[in-house]
């Protein structure tokens, strides 16, 4: 297993602390091998391994488990005579009532609980009620760029920082290697070896139906939830968002947009699969932030896939409006990095990014290039119209640029993700 120190040392941080580990994400993005590399490291500890309890709740082992009392009588009886056991739950989310479950092993056994799940249902407003703010979240997503060189075996080379190379000695033009990522995405699996077209198709394929179908839809049929039954309709919305990354939308021009189709909803519903959508942790809603009057805007934010790959296989692997793919990826690096994340408004123009960490805060433009000086000046505008005196920059896809213009960065995407 390849570590991801970042979420792992997130974890640790809080072992042993009377506070449930909730670890979330969208399937196979790495939530359960996270959970195994937790393991690891208690046995590093010296922690005895039959203190270390897994329930893989997606096995045979607990097929039709569907009664909360059952689960904890289980675990309870694994549990017998150990000292301080580790608890692992994984994808814990399709059991009714798990939650009452969980907090009652926390409060009756002296005990260290981690848990993952594929839905943000798992942390409802019900969940975050039982358990009285005592859970920790991790939002685990597919890898960056510097995950995505480090799965693939690459390092960059410092003396040249334009080219890779792996531990046997094989170079790779770094711009070579975004390529790939772009288009590809960062989904561990595939990330451990070269891209392949088929392979690729084949394992999306597969990820996709899995989400749509069973965790929308048999979860909404579950739930008794009527309104989430169309799959049509649903996978067209997705379709819609995945091909709309980084525009400003609403469920008003979404619901005009499929209706041109000749698919027919009223805004609520559009609303439901939208939200349906962002739950799975396919999509990430972004909102407006008015940079001048400092308040968040609740129309026309944006929407962005959860890994570019998803993105090129809905759409065929056209490779189209590279400039937003690129922004996509911008706004999961900024995420990763602890930032909060909101599109810049201002009376002149649009700001792709404000990120704010703390007291920290940055402004960030994201293009292809800017290769004509009209494309120029309409990325720098906006930036130029901030008056405050935060951090600005621009992330360009290709070509050369000064490192400065009027005091804003410019830096190519390779270069600001690998950055620290």
């Amino acid at each position: 297993m390849i570590e991801r120190p970042r979420y792992l040392q997130r974890l640790k941080t809080f072992q042993d602390k009377d506070l449930i580990k909730v670890v979330t994400g969208v399937r196979r993005c790495g939530k359960s091998t996270l959970l195994d590399l937790m393991k690891e490291d208690l046995l590093s500890q010296d922690v005895p391994s039959d203190r270390i309890l897994s329930f893989k709740m997606e096995s045979m082992e607990y097929d039709g488990l569907d009664d909360y009392r059952e689960l904890y009588r289980i675990v309870m009886d694994c549990a017998r005579g150990l000292t301080h056991p580790y608890l692992f739950f994984d994808e814990l989310q399709d059991v009714p009532g798990w939650e009452r479950a969980i907090n009652s092993l926390r409060v009756d056994l002296d005990c260290d609980i981690y848990i993952t799940g594929s839905n943000a249902h798992l942390l409802s407003s019900e969940l975050s009620t039982l358990i009285s703010g005592r859970y920790i979240e991790v939002e685990m997503r597919p890898l960056v760029f510097e995950e995505y060189l480090r799965f693939r075996g690459f390092t960059r080379i410092a003396a040249s920082p334009s080219l890779a190379q792996t531990s046997d000695g094989s170079i790779a033009a770094l711009a070579d290697l975004f390529a790939d990522y772009r288009r590809f995405g960062g989904f561990p699996f595939l990330s451990l070896s070269e891209p392949d077209l088929e392979t690729h198709r084949a394992y999306m394929r597969t990820l996709y139906e899995t989400v749509i179908v069973r965790d929308i839809l048999e979860r909404a049929r579950r739930r008794g939830d009527r309104e989430l039954q169309n799959r049509a309709l649903l996978e067209r919305i997705c379709a819609f968002l995945a091909d709309n990354v980084g525009n400003p939308n609403s469920v008003n021009s979404i619901a005009k947009a499929i209706k041109a189709e000749g698919l027919y909803a009223v805004n609520d519903t559009v609303d439901a699969y939208v939200a349906a959508l962002t739950r799975a942790y396919l999509f990430y809603h972004v909102q407006r932030f008015d940079i001048k009057g400092k308040d968040l805007l609740k129309t026309n934010g944006k929407h962005y896939v959860v890994d570019t790959g998803i993105r090129s296989y809905l759409d065929g692997y056209r490779d189209a409006d590279l400039g937003h793919v690129l922004e996509n990826i911008v706004f999961h690096q900024l995420s990763y990095q602890g930032y909060g994340v909101n599109v810049g408004k201002l009376r002149s123009g649009e700001v792709d990014f404000v990120a704010q960490r703390g007291a920290e805060r940055v402004y960030i433009q994201v293009t292809e290039n800017m290769l004509d000086d009209d494309t120029m000046r309409r990325e720098l505008a906006p930036l130029r119209a901030i008056p405050d005196a935060y951090p600005k920059m621009v992330v360009v896809g290709s070509g050369e640029y000064p490192a400065d213009i009027d005091g804003i960065r410019i830096v190519r995407i390779e270069d600001y993700l690998l950055s620290d």
